[in-house]
């Protein structure tokens, strides 16, 4: 699934409503994003700079509830749940403390 950002919606904010839209899930039934990512800290990492310029670029995965992000610019997520993802040789089995 790909989901674009919204003009005022943070990464952070973003990143749940697009699990909870792949699972079918509702947010707050989701693991905490604090648990895998500080979302502050993922806001600021695509949000604009200490002047006010927009930030360009930039890509950034992880694995949280269940999905594989990557999140492009701050501006589009890809989401891939889990079992759905290809797996490689780089690819290692998900642990206890990534996958409920």
């Amino acid at each position: 699934m790909e989901y674009e950002l919204g003009p005022d919606e943070s990464v952070s904010t973003a990143v749940v409503r697009a699990v909870s839209a792949v699972e079918g899930r509702e947010p707050c039934s989701l693991r905490s994003l604090a648990d895998v990512v500080d979302p502050t800290a993922l806001d600021t990492l695509f949000g604009p700079r200490y002047d006010g310029t927009p930030r360009t670029g930039g890509r950034l995965s992880f694995v949280y509830d269940g999905c594989y992000i990557t999140i492009d610019n701050g501006e589009y997520l890809t989401l891939q749940l889990l079992e759905d993802r290809p797996r490689d040789g780089r690819d290692q089995e998900p642990s206890e403390r990534c996958v409920r």
